[in-house]
């Protein structure tokens, strides 16, 4: 996910995703301990996404 396309996003479209985020890290989280995951590669990418997702709610609440 590219921060630019993160930034055009609105503020409930960025709750939204963030919902979806925890939801498919939380799936993850399951197959990973189940060891039906492929690549375990995709927890650190869907929680780097998350953080964007969090930074730039954080910037839209600051007035950025």
């Amino acid at each position: 996910m590219k921060i630019n396309e993160i930034r055009e996003m609105s503020p409930e479209e960025l709750q939204a995703k963030l919902a979806d985020l925890k939801k498919e890290l939380f799936n993850l989280r399951f197959q990973h301990a189940t060891n039906q995951l492929d690549n375990p590669m995709r927890i650190s990418a869907t929680k780097k996404d998350i953080a964007k997702v969090n930074t730039i709610i954080r910037e839209k609440e600051m007035g950025r």
